[in-house]
């Protein structure tokens, strides 16, 4: 997943210049224990959106920013006006079309905005942030519908539009009137009377441009321009592929014996699974059971199976996902690889790590130099653990302690921790309902920010029936933001992992008459277990950790005050400085007190 993510931005527009926005993500990695989730921000898709909020109907239609649209275009719902996308209408037979006529129409716009641009704000920064906006708002809606809702259909249609999508963004990311206005504005004399948001962005516009290629010429510039086409293409072909490559594997278990060691909640939520495939009469005392590559499906066979050959079959299906046939991402890395390389060189840089680094606060010494911190800190206590955990298993008889492989991994170091200390992950399950710790998310944000979370379902549009919508409210019982959250695995569907990402962001300017700011729109996405039969998620204590984690990265995105709406809420922010608020949030779950209030 790291590997086609391109470097990801949140400036202006570099959220269209650029292949890829900001998602912040926990991926599962079953290398990993006891702890099974890292977090590593990603930023797969193009998705940050833009829309206005006020207190009107959420699809309230109108054409009056599309004049001279065709009657189907008129009732294409992206083309609409509306305060909550309309997730639930949305088809893949929209795409097209409304991506079409909105590309149109923007061309339309920077074309007039390079003629009239001025160095001031209201006729630079201002009608730019418009351009940008109204593009997000429909990509955005397209690409969240495919990373949680994707099909065959939705896929064709991106892929049809998404180089005229690009080719846009390559135009108005290599704006030299665009550029040099934003040039003459921090070299004037003006420039010290800015507010220091106001300067970050002119500062991010200007070294973003260069980034986007605006300094190339001729030939260099079509190479360059090339390369981007073809990261993005690639990009998404890589993700697809790990999609399909999840949903292929099926492992159909019929005896008992083989699955020994599972607790209750993962033979539940296998059959549960079984019963989806066909196996209607599918029961988790008796089975059939089916396992998936899907965290909550894969976790508990590698944590709690006793069967080693199946623990070593599904770990190598997980980490070899992608890899043959078809679906064989190894040339593509190589390529994107390669083409990232050329693009370093096309912009003056020795690498891409350059490249990534320069919208970062470190630079690749600093990077390098931390991770050797780490490694020689910690060496030694990871040797002295595989030490500890070969002993513990040799002292249980087991065959392969002396050859632990990484199937081992999880299941003895688990064992090892029920035995040292008395810990159980799957006996705290019953503690952690979904809805209890929403409860006390939402009792802990309102204690420390002074914030009212709500149910506000029904008043926005959602993509599936199990997303639920809220309302964030001050002290005064003001409305200050909203947000969606979309918990459960759909490994059919939905892209693994778990990420926060904006939908819209706080904005003066682009405000309804009346309102002083328009206010700002988050998503959280998870996997978690599911609800087996009609209990709730029990979820596991990693699982609690994650929604922390998401909702601290949706809090400083709802919560901020700014007003520039291109460095509001996790706009701007660098990415090694963004995991501050999920961390801060998440270690919550580490205080007793808490806890117990769950």
């Amino acid at each position: 997943m790291l590997l086609m993510a391109s470097t990801c931005i949140s400036l202006s527009r570099s959220l269209l210049s650029r292949t890829t926005t900001t998602k912040y993500y926990h991926h599962f990695n079953p290398l990993f224990s006891p702890k099974q989730f890292s977090k590593f921000p990603t930023c797969p898709l193009p998705s940050l959106s833009s829309l206005s909020l006020s207190t009107t109907p959420p699809l309230m239609a109108t054409t009056a920013a599309f004049e001279g649209l065709s009657m189907e275009n008129n009732n294409n719902p992206l083309l609409l006006d509306f305060d909550f996308p309309p997730f639930d209408v949305v088809e893949a037979k929209h795409v097209r079309p409304g991506i079409r006529a909105i590309l149109k129409q923007l061309e339309s716009d920077l074309s007039q905005l390079e003629k009239t641009v001025e160095p001031t704000w209201p006729k630079l920064v201002e009608p730019l942030e418009k351009i940008i906006d109204r593009l997000q708002i429909v990509w955005g809606v397209v690409n969240h519908l495919k990373a949680v809702k994707d099909s065959p259909e939705l896929r064709s249609a991106i892929e049809e539009v998404q180089p005229e999508k690009v080719e846009f963004s390559l135009k108005l990311g290599q704006s030299k009137p665009i550029y040099n206005s934003f040039k003459a504005i921090q070299e004037s004399s003006d420039w010290s009377t800015l507010s220091e948001a106001r300067k970050r962005i002119v500062e991010g516009q200007i070294k973003e441009a260069v980034l986007s290629g605006v300094s190339l010429e001729d030939d260099k510039r079509e190479d360059f321009n090339k390369i981007q086409q073809e990261l993005e293409k690639l990009s998404q072909k890589f993700e697809e592929n790990v999609l399909d490559a999840t949903k292929k594997f099926e492992k159909l278990v019929t005896d008992k014996k083989d699955i020994e060691g599972l607790p209750a909640s993962a033979l539940g939520l296998a059959a549960q699974t079984a019963v989806s495939k066909g196996h209607e009469n599918a029961t988790a005392d008796d089975g059939p059971w089916v396992i998936t590559l899907d965290a909550p499906s894969i976790m508990p066979v590698l944590q709690h199976a006793k069967n080693r050959s199946l623990r070593e079959e599904v770990y190598r299906a997980y980490v070899t996902r992608a890899s043959s046939e078809d679906l064989d991402n190894s040339p593509i890395i190589e390529q994107i690889l390669k083409l990232r390389l050329e693009k370093a060189k096309l912009l003056g840089y020795n690498n891409y790590a350059e490249v990534s680094m320069a919208l970062k606060m470190a630079t690749v010494s600093k990077a390098e130099e931390l991770l050797e911190k780490l490694r020689s800190a910690s060496w030694d206590a990871a040797v002295q653990d595989m030490e500890d955990l070969k002993n513990f298993s040799r002292d249980q008889g087991a065959a392969e302690a002396n050859d632990l492989y990484h199937w081992d991994i999880s299941f003895w170091s688990e064992r090892l921790r029920e035995s040292k200390y008395d810990i159980n992950e799957e006996e705290l399950r019953p503690f952690f309902s979904l809805p209890k710790v929403m409860d006390g998310l939402f009792r802990l944000a309102k204690m420390l920010f002074e914030i009212d979370v709500e149910p506000a379902d029904g008043l926005a549009p959602v993509w599936n029936v199990d997303v639920r919508f809220y309302r964030i409210k001050d002290n005064f019982g003001n409305p200050i933001a909203y947000f969606y959250f979309d918990p459960y695995s759909r490994p059919s569907e939905k892209r693994g992992g778990a990420w926060m990402d904006e939908v819209v962001a706080r904005s003066h300017l682009l405000a309804r008459d009346g309102d002083s700011a328009r206010l700002p729109i988050a998503h959280m996405v998870c996997n978690q277990s599911p609800p087996v039969g009609d209990k709730p998620s029990l979820m596991t204590f990693r699982e609690v950790e994650t929604v922390f984690h998401e909702f601290g990265h949706a809090l400083q995105h709802m919560l901020t005050k700014q007003d520039e709406g291109l460095v509001a809420g996790i706009r701007g922010i660098e990415w090694d400085a963004v995991e501050l608020p999920s961390q801060f949030m998440e270690n919550w779950c580490y205080q007793r007190y808490y806890c117990l209030t769950i």
